[in-house]
C-alpha cells in the first residue's frame, strides 16, 4: 500500500556533471557512479547490477514492436519492400547502435532501471534535471500514466555544439535531406562506376569476400597488393592453395584513400597485378541511373509505408511499462522511414542487387559482420541471386552492450515470412566471441570458432616477464590506450590530470593515441608524457599496467600477454569493453578510483592470467577447415 502523498519520496533525476544539490528529494545520479553517499542512487550502477535482465528487455521490445499489428497486418509485413525481405530489419531500431548512431538507447535502458527503482520505493514526484528535451517529454508521459508528478528543470545541453550548415541541414524537412543525401552520395562516388565491374562480371572464381575498402597496408599498396588489416593472411592462404577470389569493397575515406579517384586507381592497380588470382570491385561500380531510379522508387515505397504506419507511435510503450519511448525513438523512426537513412538504405539494396546479379553464381560468400544495415541488404541480394553458402565473420571483439551483435531469441525462428536475414554460419574470433553470441541466445548450430585474423600476432607475443612484488622505489610505467572519440579521450586524460596528486610524481605515461584523435603533450604539462606511435607490440614489454578508454579493442592485446588493465568505466555510456567481466581488469568511475588502482603495487605486479580472449594460430587450421574447395569437400 502506499503511504499517504505527503510522506512517498521525491526522486530528484540529476543528468548533470559534479554533485547534485541537496534538498527534500533522494538524489538519483543518471550519468556517474558516485563515491561512498549510500544516500544517493547510481543508474548506472543499477544498470550493470542489473545487465542482463535489462538487455534481453531491450531486445524483446525490439522484436515484439516488429510484431506488432497495425490495421490487420504485422509491422514487419507493412514495410516489406522484396518478397520475403521486409525493411524493418533496417531501420535504426533493429540497428541497435547504441555506441554511434542511436545514442537514446543508454536512457532508454536506463529508464528501464529507474523504473524498477521507482516500483521499490513509491515515489510521488520526479525531478528531472537535465538538458535533453526528448529525455523529458518521456519522463512526462511515463509519470502521468503512473499518476506522479513531474517537474522539468531544464539545464543548457553541452553537446549540442554543430557547425552552422549541418543545423541548417537538420532543420530541413526529412524528405530534402534524402535527398540531398542521394546527390551528396552519386557525387562523391560517380568515379567508381565501372571500377571492377567488368572483369567481375568475367571472373571464374567463386568465393566472394565483401568488406571494407580500407585498413589497407601502405606498404602492400605501394606495390600494387593487397592486403587488408581486417584479413590479413587469408587471401595469401587462399591463393597458395590455388583458388582465385573476388573482392566487393565499400569505399572508405582513409589517408590512402582519400577520394573514390584515388580507390578507383587502386582497384585498377590491384586487378592488373592479381588477374589470376583475385578480382577487385567496388560496390560504387554498378552505380548508375538504373540504381538511381530504383533508389527513388523503393524510397516511396518507405515512405507510403511510415505514413500508413503512423498509429505505430502509440506502440513505443514496451509491455509490463508504463513508459513511453516513442520521444526519444521519433527522430530514429521518421529519420529511417522519411529521411537520409532511409534514402541510403534503399540505395544500398539497389547497389547489392545489381551488384550481385552480374556476379557469376558463387559456391561461398564471406563478408564482415557488425548487423549494420546494409548487411540485411546484401544477405537478402545474396540469397535472392542464388549464390551459395554466406558466412558473417565479426572482425574484432564482440562487446557485451554493443547490442548490434545480439537479437531476441525468436528473431532466430524461421516462419518463411520476412524473417531476420541471416548468414548461414557466423564465423567467430575465439572464445570470449563464441560464448558471447552462445549467451545472447544465438543457435549452436549457427556459430562457428575460426582464428582471429586481426590478431594472429598475439600468438607470437611472450607472456610478459614481469617482476614480482617490485621495489616501491621503481617508477611506474602507464601505458596510455586512447580512444577514437574525442570525448572520451579527453575524459580520459583528464582523469590522469586530476589523479596525479594523489600519485607518487615520477609516474612515466607513454601515450598511444588513436590515429584519429591525436593527444598533445604540451596539454597537460603537470604529467610526464611521452606521445609514440610505434607499434602496441613494441610497447607491451615496456609498460607496467594499461589505462584504457572504456571502448577501446587494444585493452585486449594487453591482457592478452599478462598486462593489467586499469579501464575508464563512463555513466554517460555503459560499460562498452571488451574485457568487461574478466579478471585481472580494473574499472575505475573516478580519478579517486584510478589513483588508487594505480597505487596498488601489489597487485599490478602480480599482473593478470594470460588467457585465450581470441584463437590464434597462423595455420588457420579452422579457417581451412571452414572454407571449402571449390572443386569437391575437402579442406583448402
Amino acid at each position: 500500500m502506499n503511504k499517504p502523498n505527503d510522506e512517498r519520496p521525491t526522486f530528484l533525476i540529476w543528468d548533470g556533471e559534479g554533485v547534485p544539490p541537496k534538498g527534500k528529494w533522494i538524489p538519483v545520479l543518471w550519468r556517474s557512479y558516485g563515491e561512498g553517499d549510500d544516500l544517493m542512487h547510481s543508474i548506472p550502477r543499477l544498470v550493470e547490477a542489473r545487465a542482463d535482465a535489462l538487455r534481453e528487455r531491450f531486445l524483446a521490445w525490439v522484436y515484439d514492436l516488429g510484431e506488432v499489428h497495425i490495421e490487420g497486418k504485422r509491422l514487419v509485413d507493412h514495410l516489406e519492400l522484396r518478397p520475403g525481405f521486409s525493411y524493418w530489419w533496417m531501420t535504426l531500431i533493429v540497428e541497435k547502435s547504441n555506441a554511434y548512431k542511436s545514442l537514446q538507447i543508454i536512457d532508454v535502458l536506463k529508464m528501464f532501471a529507474l523504473e524498477d527503482l521507482v516500483g521499490n520505493h513509491s515515489v510521488s514526484t520526479i525531478i528531472l534535471v537535465s538538458g535533453k528535451k526528448t529525455l523529458a517529454q518521456s519522463f512526462r508521459q511515463w509519470c502521468k500514466n503512473v499518476g506522479m508528478t513531474f517537474e522539468w528543470r531544464q539545464t543548457k545541453q553541452t553537446d549540442t555544439k554543430e557547425a552552422w550548415i549541418k543545423r541548417l541541414y537538420l532543420s530541413l524537412p526529412y524528405q530534402i535531406q534524402a535527398g540531398l543525401g542521394l546527390l551528396r552520395y552519386v557525387k562523391q562516388r560517380w568515379p567508381l562506376r565501372q571500377a571492377g565491374t567488368p572483369e567481375l562480371a568475367k571472373s571464374t572464381a567463386n568465393i566472394t569476400f565483401c568488406s571494407y575498402f580500407d585498413n589497407l597496408d601502405k606498404g602492400a599498396t605501394d606495390q600494387s597488393r593487397f592486403f587488408s588489416f581486417y584479413w590479413t593472411i587469408l587471401p595469401e592462404t587462399i591463393t597458395n592453395n590455388g583458388f582465385s577470389t573476388n573482392w566487393l569493397q565499400l569505399y572508405v575515406q582513409d589517408e590512402l584513400n582519400p577520394t573514390a579517384q584515388h580507390a578507383q586507381g587502386l582497384i585498377t592497380c590491384f586487378n592488373r597485378n592479381n588477374t589470376k588470382s583475385q578480382c577487385h570491385t567496388t560496390l560504387d561500380g554498378v552505380l548508375g541511373w538504373s540504381v538511381i531510379v530504383g533508389t527513388l522508387r523503393d524510397y516511396g515505397r518507405v515512405v507510403r509505408a511510415g505514413l500508413r504506419l503512423g498509429k505505430a507511435r502509440r506502440q513505443f510503450r514496451p509491455a509490463d511499462s508504463n513508459i513511453d519511448l516513442w520521444p526519444l525513438y521519433k527522430q530514429d523512426w521518421r529519420n529511417s522511414t522519411y529521411g537520409a537513412t532511409a534514402m541510403s538504405n534503399c540505395l544500398f539494396l539497389n547497389l547489392f542487387e545489381h551488384t550481385l546479379e552480374c556476379l557469376p553464381l558463387q559456391r561461398l560468400g564471406v563478408y564482415l559482420q557488425e548487423n549494420q544495415a546494409w548487411e540485411m541488404s546484401f544477405i537478402h541480394a545474396w540469397k535472392a541471386a542464388g549464390h551459395g553458402l554466406l558466412i558473417g565473420a565479426p572482425h574484432s571483439t564482440v562487446r557485451y552492450w554493443d547490442l548490434r551483435y545480439f537479437f531476441d531469441p525468436r528473431n532466430y525462428q524461421r516462419t518463411g515470412k520476412n524473417d531476420l536475414p541471416l548468414p548461414d554460419k557466423v564465423a567467430l574470433n575465439g572464445p570470449a566471441a563464441m560464448e558471447a553470441y552462445r549467451k545472447g541466445g544465438c543457435p549452436a548450430d549457427q556459430i562457428v570458432e575460426v582464428e582471429a585474423l586481426r590478431y594472429l600476432y598475439l600468438a607470437g607475443l611472450p607472456p610478459i616477464q614481469r617482476v614480482v612484488n617490485a621495489p616501491s622505489t621503481v617508477s611506474l610505467r602507464v601505458l596510455v590506450l586512447g580512444d577514437y572519440l574525442p570525448a572520451v579521450t579527453r575524459r580520459q586524460m583528464q582523469w590522469l590530470l586530476d589523479a596525479a596528486p594523489l600519485l607518487p610524481p615520477d609516474i612515466s605515461y607513454i601515450v598511444k593515441a588513436h590515429p584519429n584523435c591525436p593527444v598533445k603533450a604540451s596539454d597537460y604539462p603537470l604529467l610526464h608524457l611521452q606521445i609514440t606511435s610505434l607499434p602496441l607490440t613494441e610497447l607491451l614489454g615496456e609498460c607496467d599496467v594499461a589505462f584504457s578508454s572504456n571502448i577501446t579493442s587494444a585493452a585486449v592485446d594487453a591482457y592478452s600477454v599478462g598486462i593489467p588493465v586499469v579501464s575508464v568505466l563512463d555513466g554517460d555510456s555503459f560499460n562498452m569493453s571488451p574485457l568487461r567481466g574478466l579478471s585481472g581488469v580494473r574499472f575505475v568511475t573516478s580519478p579517486t578510483e584510478l589513483a588508487e588502482a594505480l597505487s596498488n603495487r601489489s597487485v599490478l605486479d602480480r599482473g593478470c592470467k594470460r588467457t585465450d580472449y581470441f584463437t590464434v594460430d597462423s595455420a588457420l587450421p579452422l579457417w581451412r577447415a571452414l572454407l571449402p574447395k571449390v572443386t569437391n569437400e575437402q579442406v583448402l
